[in-house]
């Protein structure tokens, strides 16, 4: 497993790279989840604009306002921020790169490095400033594109997400979060997928509303983006090992699956990013393992997740109903984690009878939702033309 970038370079190239230390692996795939979504959904809506099915927003603005005092103050305490920051890690690698984001979280850093770039971020905002240059203010009508809030749509879905995924993962896991309140809020691991989606979609929906976007066919823009982000992240957790791995598997590799590598069937997860040993984690929650090798869930939902992906794309431009693309990709992505919950290590609770877990619940939720939806856009097509 490969905690950090380093650890992957240092074992794949030979090559000692310092720096790289403080790049964990998981994090560096859930940017790139966010950056490949980013481009996915500015790609559809752009489509989607040229096909008349989104219009943009007439909106006055002026152009050439002088700054506010509040502008100055934003910009001077994210330098602080930023310099406080990367001046400590500079002058304390050693300590900083051995838990960075313990690091980034405390209250360690540097004042005078994080003076120096305050000063530097008023100077660059007063460069910056119309007032500065000249320039008369004047208020103008502009037609902004829903593309050009893709930027923003994309900061409020992470946001969104991020809040929500903590949120969920602690309703779910109430022993940790109170046996470290704090530890559980700031920590970046324990991140609940279908909790994050949840608050993220309301957000989103929410800023679309205000900002003349139809709900609907943004859902069917962001449906490809949403999935392809899950893809990408779990392969974060695979590279990481972050503790989303499945049930003991102690059965040997099937015949038909010889062509792959062993650990695709079975795996260990060693030098984990939580150091945990599996055998004698399974053991604690009271599963038999003779081998300490677990189903490498993150590999089987990354190759559902860009399968699903893949015939949203292709197929996107065949759903012509507003909703419809969205409600496939609630069902495909509720039975893709219905399954996988079947072989993965999660926390149980009882309801009706059965033994569930909260992803089985919410992903048989999101089943049934999305079969209601296309039901429904079958039937009623019309009803949702002006949403």
């Amino acid at each position: 497993m490969y905690p950090t970038i380093y650890d992957a370079v240092l074992d794949l190239f030979g090559l000692s790279i310092p720096p790289l230390k403080l790049l964990q692996s998981f994090g560096f795939f859930v940017a790139l989840a966010f950056l490949a979504a980013m481009f996915s959904l500015s790609k559809e809506i752009i489509r989607r604009e040229k096909s008349g099915m989104l219009k943009g927003k007439l909106e006055k603005m002026w152009v050439g306002k002088p700054l506010e005092i509040s502008e100055y103050i934003v910009s001077s305490l994210i330098g602080f921020g930023l310099g406080y920051k990367f001046v400590g890690i500079a002058l304390n690698f050693a300590e900083a790169s051995a838990n960075t984001q313990d690091y980034i979280l405390s209250s360690q850093g540097n004042v005078i490095g994080g003076i120096v770039f305050a000063a530097l971020a008023a100077y660059i905002t007063y460069r910056d400033d119309p007032k500065y240059k000249g320039i008369t203010p004047e208020e103008v009508e502009k037609m902004i594109m829903p593309h050009e809030r893709v930027g923003t749509i994309t900061m409020i879905a992470v946001v969104g997400g991020i809040l929500g995924a903590k949120i969920f993962h602690n309703i779910e896991n109430p022993d940790q979060f109170f046996a470290d309140p704090v530890g559980s809020l700031t920590s970046f691991s324990g991140l609940t997928f279908y909790g994050g989606l949840i608050c993220a979609a309301a957000a989103i929906i929410i800023y679309a509303r205000k900002n003349g976007i139809k709900p609907l066919q943004l859902c069917d823009s962001t449906a490809p983006a949403l999935i392809l982000a899950y893809g990408i992240g779990r392969i974060g957790c695979q590279v990481a090992g972050d503790g989303d791995w499945g049930i003991p598997n102690d059965a040997p590799m099937p015949q038909w699956l010889s062509f792959l590598p062993e650990w695709v069937w079975a795996y260990n997860y060693p030098n984990n990013v939580h150091h945990i040993n599996l055998q004698a984690d399974f053991m604690s929650m009271g599963l038999t393992s003779l081998t300490g090798k677990a189903f490498p869930t993150p590999i089987y939902e990354t190759t559902m997740a860009l399968t699903i992906f893949a015939g949203l794309w292709i197929f996107r431009k065949s759903f012509v109903v507003p909703g419809m693309m969205f409600c496939t990709y609630l069902v495909f992505n509720g039975v893709e984690r219905f399954l996988i919950e079947q072989i993965r290590v999660n926390v149980q609770f009882e309801l009706l009878g059965m033994m569930v877990t909260q992803a089985q619940v919410i992903s048989a939720s999101l089943i049934f939702i999305g079969l209601a939806g296309v039901v429904f856009l079958k039937l009623f097509p019309k009803k949702v033309d002006r949403l």
